[in-house]
């Protein structure tokens, strides 16, 4: 036993001279930073779950749809969680910074995999302007219960180029500082956004907006809107690289997500049916005018205000390991792949984020009278062609692995043919109804894979090559004198045992020769 010690031993220190170490592609990130508590407060500060139940509640109040609506809400709650399910068939097996575009290639081929890049960035860029523009406007509603009247479109791109600088920095500062930030500050939104449901008595306030009507039938659009609400579920997924225990934490924080925030929904429906919503929803869209005190108002706003915010920090984080990842691969340009040498984040994926972000919330803000509703099924089309892929890819990737199970293929099928079905159903009624972007956008982003291949075909083929980069073994994972870790010619890691030295006990240990 002492012999056997000693010649690993040594085994390990010749081998630490010798070796070339072998790196994770990702490593650059810095591996194994952030808790279970820094990967939820990414998905829940992406979600927003604060601003989510504001709207809930506005059209519970407005539209009236009783228990049907309850109902709807909770049904599509139960179909995210089953997305959820498909995703974490990837997230229990690997780890990569690009989340469901690199899971899409493990079951997938690379063109499914590029247009499922092409959804998420539309997905996470739309939001993104949106959230933005939105916490812009929020803060000119409080300086306006301050004092300060500033209406018109220059002060608020002022305002949104204020925010995106604020977020880029942040953001780039270090990706714990920012989860940790952003999960307080919902928290506080989310605190204040229930006491005032639930410390608001039956029947009290009024909500004076008018809405359009829903532009698909009341039903279809809560569960649109609940769709639309718990956008970014998933985004904890984009830090597996960085987590500790990835495949645990990664795993819980995506099933826990989008349960956590449906419950808040149906509970924000509940308040608006039984009398408990009008107050915030009336503090928030029409402010005083709805009866409600100063305070109340202020205090409405600001808890908005900073739900908007986290949300804008969550998108950017998730939005910059995504092309982070494609900048590793190439498949887009490499510059994107560079790291902060202090902090460690993707610095230029972070700037070139927000930057198209700011553009973005800047004409959002230019046609603040064009329809929103064109917007919204824009980013929709992004989000549900991205959890369709990811399904029909964890059906085949499951299928190829041997490791399907009664309840994975339920899932799988179901979401996949939802998904397909749901995607019909948008593009038809946006024809219907002369929203002709919507049509558009769903056949632009079902051809970008194709689009976005032969282009790469032709100027950079090695690229597709290493489409679904993901977090893989190094050298310093290895026990010393265990082997050495090689890369073989297939590109796949091995661990090869290491050559005994003159003199080392080099007796087989089965008794067997050789």
């Amino acid at each position: 036993m002492t012999t056997a010690l000693r010649a690993a031993i040594a085994r390990s220190q010749d081998a630490e001279t010798h070796r070339d170490p072998v790196y994770s592609p990702l490593r650059a990130l810095g591996r194994r930073q952030l808790t279970p508590i820094d990967l939820l407060g990414q998905s829940l500060s992406t979600i927003a779950p604060a601003t989510g139940m504001v709207f809930i509640a506005l059209w519970m109040v407005t539209h009236r749809p009783g228990v049907g609506g309850l109902l709807a809400i909770a049904g599509t709650t139960a179909v995210v969680v089953l997305v959820a399910l498909c995703i974490t068939q990837f997230t229990r097996r690997l780890a990569a910074a690009g989340s469901l575009y690199s899971f899409v290639f493990q079951g997938l081929s690379a063109r499914a995999t590029l247009t499922t890049g092409a959804a998420l960035l539309l997905g996470y860029l739309g939001i993104s302007i949106s959230v933005m523009s939105q916490a812009a406007q929020s803060l000119l509603r409080i300086a306006d219960l301050l004092g300060m009247h500033v209406p018109g479109a220059a002060p608020w791109s002022v305002t949104i180029g204020l925010v995106a600088v604020a977020v880029a920095v942040i953001t780039v500062r270090g990706v714990r500082f920012a989860t940790r930030a952003i999960l307080l500050v919902e928290a506080c939104s989310l605190v204040l956004i229930v006491a005032l449901m639930l410390g608001t008595p039956a029947g009290a306030g009024t909500a004076t907006t008018e809405l359009p009507d829903a532009p698909l039938s009341l039903m279809p659009f809560l569960a649109m809107l609940t769709v639309l609400s718990m956008a970014g579920f998933e985004s904890a997924a984009f830090f597996g690289p960085e987590a500790k225990r990835p495949l645990v934490t990664v795993t819980r924080t995506v099933l826990i997500s989008p349960v956590v925030v449906g419950v808040l929904f149906v509970f924000a429906a509940w308040a608006a049916l039984s009398g408990h919503g009008a107050v915030v929803v009336g503090a928030y869209f029409d402010g005083t005018a709805s009866g409600a005190s100063v305070g109340v108002v202020l205090a409405v706003q600001a808890g908005m205000t900073c739900s908007w915010l986290a949300s804008t920090l969550g998108c950017a984080q998730a939005g910059s390991r995504l092309l982070y990842s494609m900048g590793v691969e190439r498949v887009l340009p490499s510059a994107l792949a560079r790291v902060h040498d202090r902090f460690r984040t993707p610095h230029v994926g972070v700037l070139s984020f927000t930057a198209a972000g700011f553009a973005g919330a800047c004409l959002y803000a230019s046609l603040a009278g064009a329809d929103s509703g064109a917007f919204d099924g824009v980013v929709e089309i992004g989000l549900v062609v991205a959890y369709t892929l990811v399904a029909v890819a964890s059906l085949r990737f499951l299928h190829r692995i041997g490791e399907h199970t009664v309840v994975t293929r339920a899932a799988a099928l179901f979401v996949s043919v939802l998904g397909m079905g749901l995607l019909g159903y948008i593009a038809v009624d946006g024809t219907a109804h002369g929203v002709w972007v919507v049509p558009a956008t769903l056949s632009a982003v079902a051809a970008s894979g194709t689009v976005w291949q032969y282009v790469l075909r032709r100027v950079r083929p090695g690229s597709l090559t290493t489409i679904g980069a993901f977090d893989s073994v190094e050298t310093g994972d290895i026990l010393p004198g265990a082997g050495t870790l090689v890369i073989g010619a297939d590109g796949r890691r091995r661990i090869l045992p290491d050559v005994p030295h003159p003199g080392d006990d080099a007796r087989p240990r089965d008794g067997n020769p050789g």
